[in-house]
């Protein structure tokens, strides 16, 4: 089950014949003008359609026009009713259904759980224009507007939900968006492999429902299907029965079928058995023989209805889920739902940089399709000028769900690639003044990082390549990066080249040179930064470097800063309320960011995003980091301490904005129940004023004590010095390091 088959090695589709379309259609008119009666694929998402490879459906629509296909696009579509759906006609091979780059719910929810007044991918930042669990609202569309129709959903909101999983929004544990949405197959992480080929399977005539080998999928199987005769089940139902992985291989296992008959007679004695050839086994076979057998090895992991109620086993579901997510030495597998499995075939395979290249170099209009005017779509102007140069992130922050998506495997193009669509941006960008507004992806520095020794790298099995501390078989050299910024910068036409993704700092202190470079050259006033947090605890939980890194590397940008003789500055990101933080730790953040002289705005809790390690934290009060025990509190299995309370959710942001006199009331009344009333006064040392300015902290004034345990989103919190001079701009908008 590789299904490494290169991706642009399969012959084209006929209908390759019509060629390359402007934009991909949104209307029968369109189809028309191209001179197609009907569409192959019809892909269904809940975003602005954006013709741009940094949007799924336009990275996918692409990928599979280059195959010969011809696809359709129904952006945005009016959910109550099948009627949208029937916009482009029944599709002659599936729907493809996506909620958009974002899933829906965190697109369409605060923490507080309160709608959000916008949504940065809809023309004009209209909200509500998706519905709450798209993908399963569009798929249940597409089955009413077409019977017997084929659904294949995926992208982020499909991939982190394809087992049972908690969900925030309703505090319950949910069915896979599979049983659900009623589709027939499910993509997820990086899916071009996946979607490639079960689009040509399907146009040559294969059936959906027997298409079960493809890396990257998920589908409902009957209960206790396997593929084939030999599959070897492991049940892990119950806590840490994981087996082995298949049976040690006899090194001095006999190569004949079975055993000759001895001349004298009889049964194989002692010599009809030396009659027989031996060989040793090499060390090649034998790996040979442990790949083979766990190809062929599927692991039962706790069910729907069992997780649904336990918070044991689902921290434990959990662990297995991400135990299993290295390509090169994960199993399938199976989670029953009721009398059916989801089955779960292994995770992709990684791009090479030639493929990516030849996805990213795709024809795209590098526009917004021509339907929405002169209407502005925030995220296309927030990316319209940044280049991705990377995909997957080895960090596995526990909060993140960058990793569950695209993988720990670094994936990145080449210079030339990255260079050349500089120039197109350059050339063909209305608006474009010079400055390149990112160079990055995921995280900014891991540009070509990637382990050692690749044998080393398949073999893995570890969460994250830099806690506790960064791996010794990890390759940290960002010399090709240094060199790309450069090249990038030197291009004629090009004034800056900033860099807006988040710094991994604990790498970046492994390179000085790197460090200097981007210092120097890349900064535009501010560099944004994710700390996370202060104290070991929370640190710990979120899987993050200690405080120590920062301080160091805050140490060498202002080194730089002043030899290159600009006045620049940190924008430090903190989570509140997140797994494993205790109300002290807040406190004690809190007293840095005061020593520091920051000041944080626009701070947001914790927000559990399904399928997240944080997320398993928050929902069963354990660590799936360590192997999950029954019972907690011991030694061993210490509980996790949990935010969930409004009023103590609502102290930890407090904590973070100190300096916010509306908070001032609610940390009076904390400080004084933990014994810390000394840090209340109007001197330098104290944290807050015991004074209260007149129409503040109104909503505070009869806040409670805290106690509570439990939280809710990744923090972004805008970090400013309390030294900037009126004037200077905000910190840059974006996504952060994880």
């Amino acid at each position: 089950m590789d299904n490494a088959k290169p991706l642009f090695s399969y012959r084209p589709y006929w209908a390759k014949r019509f060629g390359v379309a402007p934009f991909l259609p949104m209307s029968r008119q369109e189809m028309e003008s191209l001179g197609w009666d009907s569409c192959d694929v019809i892909l269904v998402t809940g975003d602005a359609y954006i013709d741009h490879p940094s949007f799924g459906m336009a990275l996918v629509g692409r990928l599979l026009e280059a195959q010969g296909f011809r696809v359709g696009i129904i952006s945005q579509p009016d959910w109550r009713s099948a009627d949208a759906f029937r916009a482009l006609g029944r599709p002659n091979l599936y729907f493809g259904v996506t909620a958009g780059n974002m899933d829906s719910m965190v697109n369409r929810y605060t923490s507080d759980r309160k709608i959000r007044s916008d949504d940065a991918y809809t023309p004009n930042a209209e909200a509500n224009k998706r519905p709450d669990r798209a993908v399963v609202a569009y798929a249940q569309r597409c089955r009413e507007a077409y019977s017997g129709v084929n659904v294949v959903i995926g992208g982020i909101e499909a991939s982190l939900r394809r087992i049972a999983h908690y969900d925030y929004w309703s505090d319950t544990v949910r069915r896979s968006v599979l049983a659900d949405s009623k589709a027939d197959m499910l993509l997820f992480g990086n899916a071009e492999r996946a979607l490639v080929a079960l689009t040509h399977r399907l146009a040559a005539g294969e059936a959906m429902s027997s298409i079960r080998d493809l890396r990257g999928t998920a589908f409902m199987a009957p209960f206790g299907w396997k593929p084939t005769e030999g599959w070897a089940d492991i049940d892990s139902t119950q806590l840490e029965i994981l087996g082995r992985v298949e049976p040690h291989p006899d090194p001095y296992a006999s190569v004949a079928p079975s055993p000759q008959p001895s001349p004298l007679g009889g049964g194989a004695g002692r010599e009809g058995a030396l009659a027989s050839p031996i060989r040793l086994l090499s060390r090649t076979q034998r790996e040979a023989q442990r790949a083979a057998a766990r190809a062929h090895t599927v692991l039962r992991i706790p069910a729907y209805e069992q997780v649904e109620k336990n918070p044991v086993l689902y921290a434990h579901a959990s662990r297995m889920l991400h135990l299993e997510s290295n390509p090169g030495n994960a199993r399938a597998l199976v989670q029953a739902h009721g009398e059916r499995d989801v089955w779960l075939n292994p995770p992709p395979l990684p791009l090479s940089t030639e493929e990516l290249d030849r996805v990213y170099d795709l024809p795209y209009a590098r526009a917004p399709h021509p339907a929405y005017a002169e209407a502005k779509i925030p995220a296309w102007e927030m990316i319209r000028f940044s280049v991705n140069i990377m995909r997957g992130c080895f960090g596995g922050c526990t909060f993140c769900s960058i990793t569950e998506h695209e993988g720990r495997v670094i994936q990145s193009r080449s210079e030339d690639s990255i260079l050349h669509e500089i120039e197109a941006i350059r050339d063909k960008t209305p608006g474009f003044t010079g400055v390149i507004s990112d160079l990055g992806g995921p995280t900014a520095n891991m540009y070509r990082l990637a382990c050692k020794d690749t044998k080393i790298e398949s073999a893995c099995r570890r969460l994250s390549c830099v806690f506790p501390d960064i791996c010794d078989n990890l390759g940290t050299d960002h010399g090709p990066l240094i060199q790309l910024y450069r090249k990038a910068r030197a291009l004629p036409g090009i004034k800056k080249i900033l860099i807006g993704s988040g710094v991994r700092y604990d790498l970046a202190l492994r390179s000085p040179e790197y460090v200097k470079e981007l210092v120097t050259h890349h900064v535009g006033g501010y560099l944004k930064i994710a700390p996370e947090h202060t104290e070991a605890g929370p640190l710990s939980h979120m899987m993050k470097p200690g405080i120590g890194s920062y301080e160091k590397f805050k140490q060498m940008f202002e080194r730089y800063s002043k030899e290159a003789g600009k006045e620049q500055y940190l924008i430090p990101y903190f989570i509140a309320a997140h797994p494993g933080t205790s109300d002290e730790d807040m406190l004690n953040l809190a007293l840095w960011l005061k020593r520091n002289n920051f000041r944080l705005d626009q701070v947001q809790t914790f927000l559990p995003t399904p399928m997240a390690l944080a997320t398993t934290m928050y929902h069963t009060e354990r660590n799936p980091l360590h192997k999950v025990l029954r019972g907690s509190g011991s030694e061993k299995n210490p509980a996790v301490p949990v935010v969930r309370a409004g009023r103590v959710r609502k102290l930890h942001k407090a904590f973070l904005r100190y300096h916010d006199p509306e908070n001032w009331p609610l940390l009076r009344d904390a400080l004084k129940s933990m014994g810390r009333a000394d840090l209340i006064g109007n001197g330098k040392q104290h944290l807050i004023p015991d004074f209260q300015p007149a129409g503040t902290g109104r909503r505070f004034e009869s806040a409670a004590p805290t106690g509570e345990r439990r939280p809710p989103r990744p923090a972004t919190a805008r970090a400013r010095p309390e030294t900037r001079r009126p004037g200077k701009p905000s910190g840059p908008r974006g996504g952060r390091s994880r």
